[in-house]
């Protein structure tokens, strides 16, 4: 499927989806339906459709807790207090980590603070963070309060990384230039894997390297990353990571949680956290001591017991990830979502109606597509809405659309270029 000349034609992405060694996984989803049509689904980035295996997966945990009640912690293939345990060989795979250093626990900004409590310890002289401008507000209002405790202002402590004038995404030498230029003042760089607004992937391994030379600790939220590209956070040295389960991990709205802590922090006893008593050492949680002594790795910084009925759902998602296998996800998504930019720009031709603001290269972005809208705005969102197109709409006028591999097919493509070109005309 490499060096494809693209077509806009039915029969070409019929013959794509017929060629495409992925295309059995969209009947592994329940895609929504109106007047008895499957939707155009372009919104995986902001929930994944439900895997057709998820009622079985909760079905069993729903029995158990039936038939067994409390018993169910201690019996069982998964017995509840282990719970989370499965999950750990499949996403490990996903972010380029060994099991010790994942966890699936909590939700994202309650793990964002978790980690900062360890990994931002700010000093006198060397106490900022540097972000991305236009940070998904959850991020930057973590970061506010986080600098706000320590007693430092977010106006001095907060860097953020613009884009240059007339540019829409922030280069990679401009992120490092600022690590160099502020190295003896960052105490922690913080920044998005992909970018939720633009969809720009940032080179994490070129940053994470470059804060290593000067002894700062580095962090990346994965909400839109995990999933979407292959990652190896272990390689690269990131020292911690967090993300949702809920947008291209397909585990289900609100759903878990999950941490990345690198095994260089694993066995460090002055690091300090916010304990719980999960996160205790499992051999000798029930004696029920004081004194806490972590679990080795990132399960050390787990606090309460795991969520089951949500694992359980998560487990039935991350199960179609190990049979497709990222690597071919990826492979999959820079083709359909270079199908549809060709298709977004067949449709339109000369026309100034939109703008495209993702990165054009695919290796700077993940399997999404921004589109600034110049003229009519919001009643072109609308027009797809009505036509059977599920896009996420981004004040003032950006419709982000994201063209997922693991159910989204090339002929979904073709029929929003007819839906596009009618919308444009409406």
């Amino acid at each position: 499927m490499d060096n494809i000349e693209f077509r806009l034609t039915p029969e070409f992405a019929l013959k794509m989806d017929q060629e495409d060694p992925l295309h059995s996984f969209r009947e592994k989803f329940h895609i929504p339906e109106k007047n008895g049509k499957p939707l155009i689904y372009f919104c995986g980035n902001s929930l994944g459709l439900q895997p057709r295996t998820v009622n079985a997966h909760l079905t069993k945990y729903l029995e158990k807790w039936a038939t067994k009640g409390v018993d169910g912690h201690f019996e069982g293939d998964v017995p509840w207090v282990d719970a989370r345990k499965p999950s750990k060989s499949l996403l490990a795979p996903l972010i380029g980590a060994s099991e010790l250093e994942v966890v699936a626990m909590n939700s994202l900004s309650v793990n964002l603070h978790l980690l900062m409590v360890s990994f931002y310890r700010p000093e006198e002289k060397k106490y900022k963070i540097l972000t991305e401008a236009g940070a998904f507000p959850s991020d930057q209002y973590i970061l506010e309060s986080q600098v706000k405790f320590h007693g430092f202002s977010p106006d001095d402590a907060i860097l953020e990384v613009k884009p240059r004038a007339n540019e829409l995404v922030l280069r990679t030498d401009d992120i490092l230039e600022q690590i160099r230029r502020h190295k003896d003042e960052l105490a922690l760089i913080m920044l998005s894997g992909v970018q939720y607004y633009t969809g720009q992937l940032f080179d994490m391994e070129a940053i994470s390297k470059e804060a290593a030379q000067h002894g700062i600790c580095v962090g990346f939220d994965l909400a839109h990353a995990i999933g979407n590209v292959p990652l190896q956070l272990h390689d690269w040295g990131v020292d911690f990571a967090t993300w949702c389960s809920y947008k291209y991990l397909n585990s289900g709205p609100g759903n878990v949680s999950g941490i990345f802590v690198h095994q260089k922090h694993s066995d460090d006893d002055q690091l300090p956290r916010f304990a719980g008593w999960w996160g205790y050492k499992e051999e000798n949680r029930f004696k029920m001591e004081k004194g806490f002594e972590h679990m080795q790795g990132a399960d050390g910084w787990l606090l309460s017991n795991d969520n089951v009925l949500g694992l359980a759902a998560h487990q039935a998602a991350l199960e179609l990830f190990e049979k497709a296998g990222i690597k071919k996800l990826r492979k999959k998504s820079i083709l359909l979502t270079s199908y549809l930019e060709f298709a977004i720009r067949e449709t339109i031709g000369d026309s100034e109606a939109l703008e495209i603001i993702t990165p054009l290269k695919s290796a700077e972005r993940g399997c999404q597509l921004s589109l600034l809208i110049h003229k009519k705005g919001k009643r072109v969102f609308d027009f797809w809405i009505k036509n059977g197109v599920v896009a996420d709409w981004r004040n003032p006028n950006v419709i982000r659309l994201a063209p997922t591999p693991m159910y989204n097919s090339f002929q979904d493509v073709f029929e929003f270029s007819k839906i596009l070109k009618n919308a444009l005309r409406d």
